[in-house]
């Protein structure tokens, strides 16, 4: 098995995650690493065996088959681009872009460099949405024509980054992508986007209220900040539903409960990080010389972030960057 060799851009604590992560993942290794801060990237690349690089051109000039940008917002699609640029493959870490036409400019890239561009959107990588897809394949509901989901943090201190405008901060980036992405996956892109909430003191979105329809059914997400919210999920179909647990984007248990009434329960517990599996999907289309994946396809990501788009439309949203 050819060895992947990623290279890291970042140091926080996802790209931590990521790091931890590849230990779980067979025939991968993190060779490379660079942050603006030259210390913490060095304390980083000693903590995982990793060369420790001066400056972004340093770390893409490496032989490095594939980089993971796990950066703030803003600098997802800038640096994605370069390394794409620069011959590499790219797992660019959720949201891939702050807007759809920031998004595609990044997909243009990637086309005509020829090079695997994949949303580490980590959710469908899970064994409990495999576990699930395969129990429902048997013993189905129907078709899921209802996605309920969403989440809020009362935790997050106010100096956090997800508070600050110019790192495109707010709930829906933050969070709310993982609802928008389970409901792309079981209705679609979104044909309409209804979005009531409210923006904070900094500007941001702290509370997004969606009803969304689509070319399959209808979804009701939410995020928000400074508040308590609970973090399952739901899917109907005519004969039945299914109740996804609480951190249901780390997906581990689900509970479906059948219109006959029978319940049936799914554990399928995870190890690593969680990171782990979404990386080992990414290293096997590289190795079979794939360029989007299909389960997490560009016209996913697309879709995903055209609702967080039209959501931030209508809350008022726009941040300033964008003029």
């Amino acid at each position: 098995m050819h060895p992947i060799r990623f290279g890291i851009i970042g140091t926080g604590g996802i790209a931590r995650r990521f790091a931890q992560g590849l230990d779980c993942v067979p025939g991968a290794t993190l060779a490379a690493v660079w942050n603006r801060g030259a210390e913490r990237a060095a304390a980083f690349a000693g903590e995982f065996g990793a060369q420790a690089c001066a400056t972004l051109d340093d770390l893409l000039a490496q032989p490095l088959d594939a980089i993971y940008v796990g950066t703030p917002h803003t600098s997802h699609a800038p640096y994605a681009i370069a390394a794409l640029e620069a011959g590499k493959a790219v797992l660019t870490e959720k949201p891939a872009a702050v807007s759809a036409s920031e998004l595609d400019s990044v997909l243009a890239v990637a086309q005509r460099c020829g090079r695997l561009y994949m949303e580490a959107m980590k959710p469908p990588f899970y064994p409990l949405f495999d576990k699930l897809a395969a129990h429902l394949r048997h013993d189905p509901i129907g078709p899921v024509t209802l996605v309920r989901a969403g989440f809020a943090s009362p935790n997050v201190p106010t100096d956090h980054a997800v508070y600050d405008p110019a790192l495109g901060g707010g709930g829906l980036l933050d969070v709310g992508i993982y609802a928008a992405f389970l409901a792309v996956h079981w209705l679609g892109a979104a044909v309409e986007v209804q979005t009531l909430g409210r923006l904070g003191a900094s500007g941001v979105d702290t509370l997004a209220a969606l009803n969304t329809r689509h070319e399959r059914g209808y979804a009701q997400l939410y995020c928000g900040l400074g508040l308590s919210g609970s973090g399952d999920a739901l899917l109907c179909g005519p004969d039945g539903h299914v109740v996804i647990d609480e951190k249901w984007w780390s997906p581990q248990r689900a509970t479906l409960h059948y219109r006959d009434g029978r319940r049936v329960e799914i554990d399928a517990p995870s190890v690593g990080s969680g990171l782990n599996y979404e990386t080992a999907h990414f290293c096997e289309l590289l190795r079979t010389g794939q360029l989007e994946s299909p389960v997490l396809s560009h016209a996913t990501s697309r879709a995903m972030i055209d609702i967080l788009d039209r959501a931030r439309a209508q809350l008022g949203l726009v941040y300033p960057f964008e003029g």
